[in-house]
């Protein structure tokens, strides 16, 4: 990186760096920082009548300071939350030698940086709990400054909110905007009460493979890839759900996977292309007990995280309490349309959507006419959690004929807050209804349809030698942790969501255009330095400042150059 591409402070951080480095401090030291208390557990539990705390050894980024002569403040900031930190110049330095503090911490040391701090714990005669410093030492030094985030009364101001920033450096996000761990912790919390509530049944966790040659398990568009050695196309996977019932083919009576699946298809609030799914195969079971399985499980969730059922998400309150209401799709769609869609032909279906305004095209077969119609006409009106049941075969090709009602499938989804949270069927394990199935999808795959599903072979070859009647569910663990967080974008419960690559800046204008404008060559790389790199933005700074910061970059950093008069600095800017 050339140095006119840093910032006035990254500039100065690199000298403070070299700075530490020539009095001997090592910024970047490798042994063990042996930390035995977080600042949290200080908070909670010192008591001064007990005298506890009187050998801590904390670490964490320094966020503020007070410097105050022999005396300071700062605070540390650690993976608890933050502490007050008292310096004192001859405490810390007992010796004649007092650089450490003189040098290292009043003039070298930057927020951000993370330091190691020995010290007693004890309250301020302001009542501030705080960590009286015996012994600091500076653990990395931090060459980009913070964004600047103003605290007041343990309240927020100017907190960085931009989400491009926030999703693109979540590394900066979870520093400045702390409470955003909240989310990620109980996203984890999440994971562990459903795991937990699986293994008390007797389940096992598994793997299966993400590259198939196959993708099968879900009507979606793959990402496509090529294995060099083998010399042939694989996808990632868009479902694991065929493996998994593999899995119920050889003998597990369940199993359930935490997967990544991939589908190569639009973002928005609610989708990323690559997501979590957690699918769980029970054998000898049905919808009708899978949808109280999912209450059950969804209702513990809840209470683990909350100790209650009564989620806020937004404006609204979600009450997860069992049991879930239960709609069939043909009633939701009589509900919120007006017509009557059992029986209905491809034509009538396409008439249908055209009368309540829904675009159709060719490649659209009977399912997803059905879908379109539910999609964008009933399911935003279902807030609380309810099972949207017994789908018509055309949209359920994995999914177990209805026991009792012609052309519908046992499926159910579980929409929550106007979106699906759960999908689940009484399984299809009927091998020679399966290939016409999947047959009926590879038609509607060559009329254009790209997330029709493929004819798996060794699946239904698998069914051949037999599974036992068997329920099936899979849930988005990011959407199910956006309602448990309240969170309405999918972006702020992924660590990393998925971004367009980011744009590098534009490169600097050459020396010679600063040139033109009468501007000594000297004082153009100090120009660069203090961020001005092309000449248009020359047009946009006031001529008082620019004249201070130049000067004063000058000064700082004792570049010995003879400083511009006000005019000089009116001209090159005209």
């Amino acid at each position: 990186m050339s140095i006119s591409d840093l910032s006035e402070q990254e500039i100065i951080r690199r000298s403070s760096l070299q700075k530490m480095k020539e009095m001997g401090v090592n910024p970047y030291p490798a042994a063990e920082f042996p930390v035995n208390v977080l600042a949290l557990e200080i908070k909670e539990n010192y008591n001064p009548e007990l005298n506890n705390f009187q050998e801590v050894v904390v670490a964490g980024r320094i966020m503020s300071r007070r410097i105050m002569g022999k005396a300071s403040f700062a605070e540390l900031q650690d993976t608890s939350g933050r502490i007050q930190l008292y310096m004192n110049r001859d405490e810390i330095c007992p010796d004649e030698d007092k650089s450490l503090y003189n040098e290292v911490f009043k003039k070298l040391l930057d927020i951000g940086d993370i330091v190691g701090i020995k010290g007693f714990v004890f309250i301020t005669q302001t009542g501030e709990l705080s960590i009286h410093v015996r012994e600091f030492c500076v653990l990395s030094k931090s060459l980009r400054p913070l964004p600047v985030v103003k605290e007041k009364d343990g309240q927020l101001f100017d907190a960085v909110t931009d989400p491009e920033m926030r999703y693109r450096q979540r590394y900066v996000d979870l520093i400045v905007n702390p409470q955003v761990k909240d989310t990620f912790i109980k996203r984890t919390k999440i994971i562990n009460t459903m795991r937990q509530f699986f293994n008390e049944q007797g389940y096992l966790e598994v793997e299966t493979p993400i590259l198939q040659s196959i993708p099968g398990g879900a009507t979606a568009r793959p990402f496509i890839t090529h294995h060099n050695a083998l010399n042939i196309p694989l996808y990632l996977r868009v479902a694991n759900e065929l493996y998994l019932k593999r899995l119920i083919v050889g003998g597990f009576d369940g199993v359930y996977e935490f997967s990544k699946d991939f589908r190569n298809e639009g973002m928005d609030r609610t989708h990323n292309p690559e997501f979590t799914v957690m699918e769980i195969y029970v054998a000898y079971k049905d919808y009708i007990w899978m949808m109280n399985f999912a209450e059950e499980m969804i209702e513990r969730v809840a209470i683990a995280l909350h100790g209650t059922t009564n989620v806020q998400l937004g404006d609204v309150e979600i009450n997860f309490k069992r049991p879930f209401k239960r709609v069939t799709m043909y009633d939701a769609i009589r509900e919120h349309t007006g017509f009557d869609i059992s029986g209905k032909s491809e034509d009538e279906l396409r008439d249908i959507c055209k009368q309540v305004g829904i675009e159709t095209d060719p490649t659209m077969g009977k399912g997803k006419l059905i879908d379109e119609l539910f999609g964008e006409k009933c399911e935003h009106h279902y807030i609380q959690p309810t099972f949207i049941i017994d789908y018509p075969v055309e949209m359920s090709p994995l999914t177990k004929k209805h026991r009792s009602v012609e052309g519908l499938t046992e499926r159910f989804e579980l929409i929550v807050n106007g979106k699906e949270l759960a999908n689940a069927y009484s399984e299809l394990n009927d091998p020679i209804d399966q290939r016409e199935r999947f047959e009926d999808q590879m038609k509607l795959s060559e009329k254009g349809d790209d997330e029709a599903m493929f004819i798996d072979q060794d699946f239904l070859r698998a069914l051949e030698y037999g599974m036992p009647p068997t329920s099936g569910m899979g849930i988005g663990i990011d959407r199910l942790t956006m309602f448990m967080t309240n969170n309405l974008s999918i972006q702020d419960v992924l660590f990393f969501p998925q971004m367009k690559p980011e744009k590098n800046a534009d490169a600097a204008d050459p020396d010679e255009k600063f040139e033109e404008l009468g501007i000594p060559s000297e004082w153009v790389e100090v120009i660069k330095k203090i961020g001005l790199k092309k000449v248009k933005e020359l047009k946009e700074v006031k001529a008082s400042k620019f004249f201070n910061d130049i000067c004063g970059f000058n000064k700082k950093n004792k570049l010995g150059l003879i400083n511009p008069s006000m005019d000089d600095v009116t001209k090159w800017l005209l």
